[in-house]
């Protein structure tokens, strides 16, 4: 359940684990397919501009390709919310019975195993997670100002200087804001955290990039936040805060 963007610069890992809105033929959610284009089912923009991203920097990515309506693989197979029945006030009835073990095999397992081994044989420098949030919530949510949220758990040697950068751009930057990486940071503690590699989750409010110029100019962006912090991560030999 990986899209797979190759590229020669080894020292960095792109990864965007909210991709695709897709749902496979043989799972019926019990919901309007309207809802599939919703934030619920999918980081808007997010997919578009990892690889933008990827190109830019001739660097590797992978991309999820499955909805998290069906299975949300950025969170640890025994969370409550990993198989949703209910995501912003919306009820999501075909997960109410749902083979829970199955499911994991099918896409959370074979996910993390080809994030796992891409890890293990690239072994980059700096992974680099990309996520998207709404402007907000349809259901109990507030207004979010933040353009641009840095979410990570304990390891700052990548966040830190990420949220330097994006403010010294003069953007509203979240720091782990719209939600806490202490929190909720499942991908980047297992294959990042977990295994010494410094790393960042980067949220770009969907508003930003719903479009191909906005995409562009984050791209623009986004790539040159890599290279600072490659630099930056060389020059303090990566140590961890």
């Amino acid at each position: 359940m990986t899209e797979i963007v190759e590229g020669a610069d080894r020292g960095l890992l792109l990864l965007c684990d909210h991709a695709s809105n897709r749902v496979p033929a043989d799972i019926d959610l019990g919901i309007d397919p309207a809802l599939l284009d919703y934030h619920i089912a999918v980081d808007i923009g997010a997919g578009d501009l990892t690889r933008s991203l990827a190109a830019r920097l001739n660097a590797p990515a992978i991309l999820a390709t499955v909805s998290r309506l069906v299975i949300d693989l950025h969170r640890e197979p025994d969370h409550v919310a990993l198989i949703p029945h209910r995501s912003d006030g919306h009820l999501i009835p075909g997960n109410e019975r749902v083979d829970r073990a199955a499911r994991i095999a099918r896409f959370h397992a074979p996910y993390h195993r080809a994030l796992r081994d891409r890890i293990r044989a690239q072994r980059p420098g700096l992974i680099l997670s990309i996520h998207s949030f709404t402007p907000r919530l349809e259901h109990g949510g507030s207004d979010r100002p933040w353009q641009v949220g840095v979410l990570y758990n304990r390891d700052t040697r990548a966040a830190h200087p990420t949220i330097g950068f994006l403010r010294g751009r003069g953007l509203v930057t979240g720091d782990n804001e719209p939600y806490s990486g202490r929190l909720l940071n499942a991908t980047l503690n297992r294959h990042a955290e977990g295994q010494g590699i410094p790393s960042v989750a980067i949220e770009v409010r969907n508003d930003l990039i719903r479009d191909a110029a906005g995409v562009a100019e984050w791209s623009a962006m986004l790539a040159d936040l890599a290279n600072s912090l490659r630099n930056s991560l060389a020059r303090n030999g990566s140590p961890a805060t």
